[in-house]
């Protein structure tokens, strides 16, 4: 029997990336036709706009092993640490994504004076007793692939370069909680190519 090589499924692109506040209802994830393209998020989905290099998932399983004093191999592992991480510098440059990523409440984003033209806005950082956990969401651009955190903590250093020939980002790392019931997220998939052997 020759063996032959399947072209890959590939994800090529950034994709798209929303924000909800904690327990806000999830999309639907009804498929239709292989994707998602008919299974809109729901309002309380904010998007956060393009990024400067898209986004990285990391799952990280620390492991360690179990010994024994006659032998020199480990007799078994045993998982002792999950991390989860999705990280991405929004470009949307607004006071409501900088809050966003500062884990700040609405609230902290209030009104100088003014209205439409003249408004003047001010945002201030969250206290540690301000501070909100959130939900994130990721679709492929090809609108077959999803991924939704439910409880959600930036973690990262928010830093921002102002310069010349270069767009500044809002840089974050949402690290991914386990909330008080289901598992800290889920991976969707449209269509029997998405589902694989």
């Amino acid at each position: 029997m020759s063996l032959t090589q399947a072209t890959p499924l590939l994800i090529k692109e950034p994709g798209f990336l929303f924000h909800a506040l904690l327990a806000s209802s999830e999309p639907l994830h009804a498929a239709a036709g292989s994707t998602y393209d008919a299974d809109p998020w729901p309002a309380a989905w904010i998007p956060w706009g393009p990024t400067l290099e898209g986004s990285v998932f990391a799952n990280s399983q620390n492991v360690e092993p179990i010994r024994v004093a006659e032998l020199f191999d480990a007799v078994a592992y045993s998982v002792t640490e999950v991390t989860t991480t999705l990280a991405f510098a929004v470009t949307n440059y607004t006071l409501h994504n900088l809050r966003r990523a500062m884990n700040a409440p609405s609230s902290l984003v209030t009104t100088v004076s003014g209205t439409a033209a003249t408004l003047s806005s001010k945002l201030e950082p969250p206290d540690p007793s301000e501070i909100v956990r959130s939900m994130i969401g990721w679709e492929s651009l090809d609108h077959t692939l999803r991924l939704v955190g439910r409880q959600c903590i930036n973690g990262g250093e928010l830093q921002s370069t102002y310069g010349r020939g270069a767009a500044a980002g809002i840089a974050t790392v949402w690290n991914f909680e386990r909330p008080a019931s289901g598992k800290p997220f889920a991976f969707y998939g449209a269509g029997v190519d998405r589902l694989g052997a």
